[in-house]
């Protein structure tokens, strides 16, 4: 049997080293996942050309914004999770574990088959380019086939880490990453597959993640022991994975409409354009990973101290958090714009001695390319830290069970405010600096209000607690 041993004690141990403990496997974990985009774009815009870049970069934005409500159940999964383990109900762990993946199941395949079947339809909404289009779609139509791997993986791997446990996710993504580097390489330089040979061996090595997590949990000995027999949708677990995950799947999808929006705008500015703001975003995925984990951290040690019914110690899980991530986002955000050009070109090669007029005028494009990646990274990576900032607050929310204000707030604050802003000022004064600085504007009102909404958020649990507990006294 597998042993639980190595997991973190959230609710009893030290705050801030517990917290690091837990985020580290996580940056670890979400590098993993941005490496399996790097290596789809590295080898295809090193052996198959600028356009199959673009169009492989292009579709992150859609991907996103179909898959976002079902992961948004998974983030209510793992405070469902996170605090009946805190509060030590075995039984209520075990019942959201097998709630949750025949809902990644259910979900997974559902959003296959809509996303294979209407992917060049997708995309001619979005504006993609006559040139990019056809191998934008095949891309998509293959990936969308591994979507039931990645959705039941995703929820998996949420649910061990509310117990404390992110280790184990970051072994498997090793492996699979791995797997997915290898395959990209024989798919597209040995057999000439392209775009499709990228989406191939990112499906291959989904399908072999998702083996080995369900493996691991069927051989715990604990409450998180997944019995395929007992797979069931428990009622009260379901409306409470509901109650998060909806608006949380909701926010996230309403930040991929108004990425989608961006990106219809940035493709509105042809296939140079989109390889460079590919490229760029691929080097912002790095950072806002790395950021992310400190909203994974505050939803799950909030959730487990609220569990615990440890509220007083909830301002230090929050300024914990802060404080780590603000670092994060200054020293990756600066340090990833100071190296920028030279990042670039590992995805937009630039060739010493050109020998040909094609291979000249593949230099052009890269150098050009690399030049309107700069502007996004300047525009986006040295203020980034309030992006980390805002995902903290958010996190600190839905730990308490909350998840509608700060759905709402985010919706009206940085998703509106970006839709906003592309059709008065970016179609006032149409470049690509006024467009980016969109992001900042909105990641700075967003934080403010999400830090309002906490404070609310905690007054609001506090005042529950006490009514629920009133032998309890709380500071």
């Amino acid at each position: 049997m597998a042993s639980s041993a190595k997991r973190i004690d959230i609710v009893n141990g030290p705050m801030i080293p517990n917290i690091i403990r837990f985020s580290l496997p996580l940056i670890a974990t979400g590098m993993l996942q941005l490496l399996y985009n790097a290596a789809d774009n590295i080898v295809v815009g090193q052996f198959d050309g600028q356009t199959a870049l673009a169009a492989v970069g292009s579709t992150g934005s859609l991907i996103n914004l179909i898959v976002n409500i079902c992961m948004g159940l998974a983030v209510g999964s793992s405070v469902a999770v996170a605090q009946d383990y805190g509060a030590g109900n075995k039984d209520g762990v075990h019942q959201t574990i097998h709630t949750s993946v025949l809902v990644s199941m259910i979900g997974g395949l559902v959003v296959a088959l809509v996303g294979f079947f209407f992917s060049g339809t997708f995309l001619r909404w979005m504006g993609s380019p006559e040139n990019v289009l056809p191998l934008s779609t095949l891309y998509l139509k293959i990936y969308f086939l591994g979507t039931p791997a990645s959705m039941i993986y995703n929820f998996c791997a949420s649910m061990l880490r509310a117990v404390g446990d992110t280790k184990r996710p970051l072994y498997f993504l090793t492996i699979s990453g791995l797997i997915n580097v290898l395959l990209n390489l024989l798919f597209v330089i040995v057999f000439h597959m392209g775009v499709a040979g990228v989406a191939l061996a990112t499906i291959i090595s989904q399908y072999v993640s998702m083996i080995m997590v369900l493996v691991y949990m069927h051989k715990l000995d604990d409450c998180c022991h997944l019995d395929f027999r007992k797979l069931k949708m428990y009622r009260n677990k379901m409306m409470k994975i509901i109650q998060v995950g909806i608006p949380a799947g909701l926010q996230g999808s309403v930040f991929s409409i108004s990425n989608v929006v961006i990106q219809s705008s940035i493709n509105s500015f042809g296939s140079v354009v989109m390889s460079g703001n590919t490229a760029a975003g691929q080097l912002e995925g790095f950072v806002y990973t790395a950021m992310n984990a400190l909203y994974q951290a505050a939803l799950t040690f909030t959730g487990q101290h609220v569990g615990a019914g440890n509220i007083h110690k909830l301002h230090r899980v929050m300024l914990s958090c802060a404080a780590i991530v603000l670092v994060i986002g200054l020293v990756m955000g600066i340090g990833m714009y100071a190296v920028g050009e030279p990042l670039l070109k590992i995805y937009l090669p630039i060739e010493a001695n050109p020998a040909t007029e094609e291979a000249m005028q593949t230099n052009m494009e890269n150098l050009k390319a690399i030049e309107y990646g700069m502007v996004r990274l300047m525009y986006v990576m040295l203020p980034y830290f309030l992006c980390g900032m805002m995902e903290v607050m958010v996190g600190c929310q839905r730990g308490m069970g909350m998840s509608v204000t700060p759905m709402i707030t985010s919706m009206l604050g940085a998703c509106g405010i970006r839709i906003f802003w592309i059709y008065t000022f970016f179609t006032w004064y149409r470049s690509l600096p006024m467009l980016y600085i969109s992001y900042p504007i909105s990641w700075f009102i967003t934080t403010a209000v999400h830090t309002l909404n906490y404070f609310r958020a905690h007054h609001k649990t506090k005042k529950l607690y006490q009514k629920e507990h009133p032998e309890s006294a709380i500071a």
